[in-house]
């Protein structure tokens, strides 16, 4: 895996893992009792995003480090994944 790749894979890797931290802990206008007119109830009133993204670093940086283990070492590899045993120029 060049360097590229890695850092394709811990981008895609950082933002799905953003996308699920995203929605924890997540104070609306709604459940403060505190609706701006104009604004919906379910809009964010607290909602920690540098704190949030801090800890998807972390995070992402771990699942990143374990699934570039696995594809260098060759254990998971395309061949896997094919279901129709195809050769992809092995022979």
């Amino acid at each position: 895996m060049g360097i590229t790749s890695a850092l394709v894979l811990y981008a895609v890797i950082w933002f799905m893992t953003f996308l699920v931290v995203l929605p924890i802990r997540v104070q609306t206008q709604g459940d403060l009792n505190e609706i701006v007119p104009g604004t919906h109830a379910g809009a964010p009133e607290h909602h920690h995003l540098k704190k949030k993204a801090w800890i998807t670093t972390g995070v992402a940086f771990g699942l990143w480090l374990v699934t570039s283990g696995i594809i260098l070492s060759g254990w998971i590899s395309v061949d896997d994944f094919d279901l129709f045993h195809r050769t992809f120029g092995h022979g």
